[in-house]
């Protein structure tokens, strides 16, 4: 079961409020997506935690209903 990249962008910014997240569904299956997320919340954190805290965000879909997800973070500038 494919996810839609409404509900993955939700569950992104209800985690992290303040979010522009970006997705691109790159083979048009519904399965294989890039993120983009630019969070105040990554401030500080190593580019491995701020990648964690974008999975925590959706709640153990990796790998089960979301197969691939690129992801890039960023802080605003």
């Amino acid at each position: 079961m494919a996810m839609a990249a409404d509900d993955i962008e939700s569950m992104i910014r209800t985690a992290l409020p303040d979010a522009q997240v970006t997705i691109t569904d790159l083979a048009g299956d519904g399965d294989h997506y890039s993120a983009h997320v630019v969070s105040a919340a990554f401030s500080g954190k190593t580019r491995v935690a701020q990648h964690k805290m974008v999975y925590e965000a959706l709640g153990g879909r990796m790998g089960g209903e979301l197969h691939a997800l690129q992801l890039t973070t960023a802080v605003p500038n």
